[in-house]
């Protein structure tokens, strides 16, 4: 059931022994206390949102000397067997950003003492635990546009049937022979029409739960959630705020949610920032070199800029680059005339934007929005925050959360299975200012693998359509295709490529059809165990509703072609193929959505 009152019927309860799972798909293995501890296995999907709300979490049990233990997950097989481990242990759990979009009993079959708390911004939220009274308690915000069905639009009480059922018998004791005959024809006509109800009736509950299951999103950021609790209790601090900035933030830089929902939030939270600037503003530490200021601002939609070279910047912006069409020579020739345009020297635009001159800094937004206009990128500038840490250190929200993500999907062997996390989840602590900058040049490769794979697939022309959806496949061998076997990677790669697909195809008469379908991408995840990772990712169109079809279609082409598939993340859209399967996989998914 849905909680109203966070801090009564939530935090108040929890303040004994918990266990908060942070996921989705953020760790194989798990650990105590801050999730230092031995791991079982290797780095997986990362979300920076759920790493968000899951330091707020931590910041406020730390306030109240609430002790807990923490148990990172990678996807539904570690959350049960996580789960199996402990629930003799705890009475009460927290899930952060998995859980909501499944029967959670049905999974984890726990005992009828056991309370969980989820807190999650997938949908649909699963019917059953909507209206679950008991064991389920969703952290839900109430005024995302949810759409639950009615309760008896899906449940119906099997007791009052057999009562029914029942009933004719007990009245034709006591009648004439007659008087029974005529009750038991009335009571054949009864039940066949009660039969025919009840057909009815499912037939209903199918199409509503239809309706109501089909598309995959995602509503409001679970950090931004725990960052209500935390102002609720008056326990909300700069870190908090800024931490919830950041879930928001990678929420829009993966697409999850719609930009009218990104503008939206960036209100709510702007208030809060103006709110705790006006706070600060007497405080004597306000301008000490240890100071910490968030700031809302329109800046430029350039990836990491401020810690590259804005030529670099420029070229590896999955925006810049697919409106530029820079995959091209003709699109590198555009970029050459768009920095003209600009007025920026070459050797400017190439050193590290630190180093530019000071005059060309101060009006560098109006310059390069006004160029930007005339070469058709009319969406430069975004609103976002800042963060300054003392006089020296400045970072934007989506600076954090590539830099985060990078650090939870690192190439880098991690021996024990929790290195990865803990740089992640440390990274966002101002104290460790080194692993943030670490993190940030983990994220300068992985853009520029992307954006090479992005031009090596449109160049050799490896999206072929395959009628209702596009298809891409990244083969073993291909340059850093390791860094694309996770799920969040590849995701993100998949959809920006879609992006610069369409921008490649809008110029041209034919296949304009395929700018307005889904793309399916494939990559090798074990080579030994010839297993690949396919994503779904839905159409680029201008009115996107950034709703995904492609999670209970990939389970009914499964189940049709009884292909060997592991639907094992928590994001529906992403699962695991046996690669001799892929070739039946794909021809049911092109019969399904034809």
């Amino acid at each position: 059931m849905f909680v109203f009152d966070f801090r009564k019927e939530f935090y108040e309860v929890v303040q004994n022994q918990v266990t908060p799972f942070s996921g989705p798909e953020i760790l194989s293995g798990e650990a105590k206390g801050r999730g230092r501890g031995g791991g079982r296995g290797p780095v997986r999907v990362v979300d920076v949102d759920a790493l968000c709300a899951c330091k707020i979490l931590q910041a406020l049990f730390q306030c109240d000397h609430v002790q807990y233990t923490l148990v990172p997950v990678s996807g539904w097989q570690e959350l049960e067997t996580a789960f199996l481990e402990h629930k003799e242990q705890f009475r009460y759990f927290i899930l952060i950003n998995c859980g909501a979009n499944v029967d959670l009993l049905d999974i984890l079959q726990p005992d009828e003492d056991a309370v969980f708390f989820v807190c999650d911004s997938h949908r649909p939220v699963n019917v059953v635990n909507v209206y679950n009274d008991n064991q389920i308690k969703l952290l839900i915000k109430q005024d995302d546009d949810l759409e639950v069905p009615a309760y008896d639009d899906i449940f119906r009480d099997e007791d009052e049937e057999e009562e029914e059922e029942h009933s004719g018998d007990e009245h034709d004791q006591g009648l004439e022979p007659s008087g029974k005959r005529t009750r038991l024809e009335e009571e054949i006509v009864e039940r066949t029409l009660r039969r025919r109800q009840r057909r009815e009736w499912e037939a209903r509950r199918r199409d509503i739960l239809f309706d109501y299951e089909q598309y995959e999103y995602h509503g409001t950021s679970s950090a931004m959630v725990m960052f209500d609790l935390a102002w609720m209790m008056s326990k909300d601090l700069s870190d908090m705020l800024w931490w919830a900035i950041v879930g928001l933030t990678d929420q829009w830089v993966q697409d999850k949610i719609t930009q009218m929902k990104y503008v939206t939030d960036v209100g709510i939270l702007q208030r809060h920032v103006s709110r705790h600037n006006h706070r600060h503003e007497d405080e004597e530490h306000a301008l000490s070199v240890d100071c910490t200021r968030i700031s809302f601002e329109y800046d430029l939609r350039l990836v990491l800029y401020q810690h590259w070279s804005l030529h670099d910047s420029l070229c590896n912006t999955c925006y810049t680059a697919a409106r530029l069409k820079l995959w091209s020579l003709h699109g590198q020739k555009r970029l050459q005339e768009f920095l003209a345009d600009v007025g920026l020297p070459l050797k400017q635009a190439k050193q590290k934007f630190q180093s530019m001159d000071i005059s060309l800094k101060e009006n560098l937004l109006e310059m390069i929005e006004e160029s930007a206009n005339k070469f058709g990128m009319k969406d430069m500038r975004v609103q976002t925050f800042s963060i300054h840490f003392g006089f020296k250190h400045k970072f934007l929200a989506s600076d954090v959360v590539f830099a985060t993500l990078s650090l939870m999907e690192s190439p880098e062997k991690d021996d024990s299975g929790m290195g990865h996390f803990i740089q992640a989840l440390d990274s966002l602590s101002r104290s460790n200012l080194d692993k943030l900058y670490r993190g940030l040049e983990l994220a300068k490769r992985q853009l520029r693998a992307t954006q090479q794979t992005i031009a090596s697939c449109l160049c050799t022309n490896l999206v072929i359509s395959q009628g209702p959806f596009l298809y891409c496949a990244l083969t073993e061998g291909t340059p850093d295709v390791s860094l694309f076997s996770k799920p969040a990677s590849l995701s993100l790669l998949s959809r920006h490529l879609l992006k610069s697909f369409v921008c490649s195809v809008r110029s041209r008469t034919k296949n304009r059809r395929c700018k307005l379908l889904p793309l399916v991408m494939a990559a090798p995840l074990c080579v030994e165990q010839g297993t690949v990772t396919v994503v779904g990712i839905p159409p680029e169109t201008d009115g996107s509703d950034r709703k995904n079809f492609f999670g209970r279609a990939f389970e009914k082409a499964a189940e049709g072609t009884n292909s060997r598939t592991l639907h094992n993340h928590f994001d529906l859209s992403v699962i695991e193929l046996k690669a001799e399967d892929r070739s039946k996989f794909l021809d049911a998914l092109v019969s399904l959505l034809s």
